[in-house]
């Protein structure tokens, strides 16, 4: 019960956070999946920034990305599951009491009511209705084909990217409206599982961390933090029970090789 009770507290870091960087490794496919999911978000948000044909190529090229991982995967029913099991532990932190932060508590549990019910609301297949549309449908189909949307290609999508900026833009938006939902929780979710956990600072023997799990605890992802300036990353691998660390050199041209130092680094191994 304590690692409930730590939980939206300070945390103490090994550095200031602009000079960190974070390896994130999921301890199950759920969590795997939204962390992908993740990156495509964020990677959809830089290139909308952008005002050029190249710009709106990525964003397109990523939109296909992020249709895939739907139709691969029911993400609604998955997302609703989390949504439910962290309904569940935040409302026993908040019997609990004691230590912790009932204002971003109560927040969170109203953030997640909130999404919830709207996903629960939604009807037919997250973005159904872009693969409906027969130039999308007509991108998607020649996207994984190295080079397969040049203009000889697909004549309708050069015609499009040169369309005004502004109708460009706005039919983005309108492809990209349909995962925004999914989206938040998946940002709520993660946000949740990677705060509420204490980190520890430990240290690798010649480049090598392993620590073993109560697998009982639902652990959902391990992090490692260490300085940007460090000429290292860190390697994870392993599963519910147990995890290894390996800090990893890389040479230019030459292929990466462990680390003999004796590294402090900063773990967060995520509950719930």
């Amino acid at each position: 019960m304590l690692a409930l009770v730590g939980i939206l507290m300070a945390r103490s870091g090994i550095h200031s956070l602009n000079d960190l960087i974070v390896y994130e490794f999921p301890l199950n496919e759920r969590i795997r999946l939204f962390i992908r999911l993740e990156q495509l978000f964020a990677q959809l948000d830089h290139f909308m920034q952008g005002s050029t044909i190249w710009d709106t190529r990525v964003v397109v090229s990523t939109l296909v990305d992020i249709v895939g991982v739907f139709n691969r995967n029911d993400l609604k029913a998955e997302t609703l599951q989390e949504i439910d099991r962290q309904s569940a532990v935040l409302n026993k932190m908040a019997r609990l009491g004691a230590g912790v932060d009932q204002e971003k508590l109560t927040s969170i549990l109203s953030r997640l009511e909130v999404v919830g019910k709207q996903l629960y609301g939604t009807s037919g297949k997250v973005g159904h209705s872009l693969m409906e549309n027969e130039l999308f449908k007509a991108i998607s189909q020649r996207n994984n084909l190295p080079g397969g949307t040049c203009s000889f290609d697909s004549p309708a999508y050069h015609h499009w990217l040169r369309t005004d900026e502004k109708i460009r833009l706005e039919e983005l938006n309108l492809w990209i409206e349909p995962f925004l939902l999914i989206r938040t929780a998946i940002e709520i979710l993660l946000n949740f599982i990677r705060t509420c956990a204490k980190p520890s600072i430990e240290q690798s023997t010649s480049g090598f961390f392993q620590k073993a799990l109560d697998f009982s605890l639902p652990y959902q992802l391990v992090r490692v933090t260490i300085p940007e300036s460090v000429p290292y990353y860190a390697e994870i691998s392993g599963g519910k029970h147990r995890f290894t660390i390996r800090f990893m050199q890389r040479e230019s041209m030459e292929r990466s090789t462990q680390s003999m130092e004796n590294i402090q680094f900063q773990l967060t191994c995520c509950l719930f």
